[in-house]
């Protein structure tokens, strides 16, 4: 069985490592490279959801979870320009969202998996990615949650600026989430063109 699922669990390791790599690197002012490869972690979930059941999913986002961990732990180590490339709230921030955000995709998913092929990996997708996004980014960087790791400084991210650059004034990270989610929204969509050609062609090998 473990073997069945292990294209999904390499997947998943790829997704995690790939996006841990990514994320050091700008791409523009609001995102980096690894917003881009982040939200297929959602995609290799919710095709083994469709494929093997809600059990075998779960599996395989325990296994990223490990690696992100592993990942976290590593980043922790390795000092950059500003100090360790990972911070403690970053590392639990990113396990927390990961975490959460992957089995609640895994609990929707189930919960509309009998309609319309696309529904389940769409809403599934939609909700858990938008409580992803909202978990990472207030541990991470919000004022109001300092408490978590209070030697972490997180001014850079907490500077007043306009939205976006042109909406109201709000935190830097605020920016930052609703970039990554809008990147996140994209992705959803297009994902739904890998979704359906994967499971209809693994489904007819079966």
């Amino acid at each position: 069985m473990t073997r069945t699922y292990l294209p999904g669990i390499l997947a998943m390791a790829a997704i995690v490592v790939a996006s841990n790599i990514l994320v050091q690197f700008l791409f523009g002012q609001w995102l980096t490279w690894g917003a881009f490869t982040y939200p297929l972690a959602f995609l290799v979930t919710d095709v083994m959801n469709r494929l093997y059941g809600a059990s075998a999913a779960r599996r395989v986002v325990l296994v990223g979870f490990v690696v992100g961990l592993i990942c976290s732990l590593i980043g922790t180590q390795i000092m950059g320009e500003f100090g360790p490339l990972v911070t403690v709230r970053i590392a639990i921030a990113s396990g927390s969202a990961f975490l959460v955000a992957q089995l609640l995709d895994v609990t929707i998913f189930n919960r509309f998996r009998d309609g319309a092929w696309w529904r389940a990996p769409l809403i599934s997708t939609l909700i858990s990615s938008a409580i992803d996004t909202a978990l990472f980014f207030s541990i991470a960087f919000s004022a109001s949650l300092s408490f978590i790791h209070p030697a972490t400084d997180v001014a850079w991210a907490t500077e007043a600026l306009p939205l976006l650059g042109a909406g109201p004034v709000a935190p830097l990270w605020v920016s930052l989430a609703v970039a990554d989610w809008s990147v996140k929204l994209a992705i959803a969509l297009v994902a739904l063109i890998p979704f359906r050609l994967l499971t209809a062609r693994l489904t007819a090998r079966a």
